[in-house]
């Protein structure tokens, strides 16, 4: 069992304060290519992003507490191994869903049929 203070290198927050639990991951291009040393929480961390994965998803499957996953998901981002996705939820209140009139359209008109 190893201390996740040690896996942190002493660090105890994330550097960024933007990653939710339904935050989704996926592992860059360049990411399988990579000749940097990394720590094996690291390395389990791309291997499983290969897949579009939740914080939620990797902090579980990781058996590392949320704020432990968070800040060695961040390593990974600050190296430009890992992409981040806000979800879908917040893309959309900020403007970026689908127009609800073209969806109420839509509805209707099948409704027609």
């Amino acid at each position: 069992m190893v201390r996740p203070y040690t896996i942190t290198r002493g660090r105890t927050a994330p550097e960024r304060d933007d990653l939710t639990l339904i935050t989704v991951l996926t592992t860059a291009q360049d990411a399988a290519e990579t000749g940097r040393r990394l720590q094996p929480e690291h390395r389990l961390i791309l291997q499983r992003c290969r897949r579009p994965a939740a914080v939620a998803e990797l902090a579980a499957d990781l058996d590392l507490p949320v704020s432990v996953t968070k800040i060695l998901l961040g390593d990974l981002i600050a190296q430009g191994l890992l992409l981040a996705r806000a979800p879908l939820s917040v893309a959309r209140a900020s403007g970026g869903g689908p127009d609800l009139a073209l969806l109420a359209a839509v509805r209707d008109g099948l409704r027609r049929l």
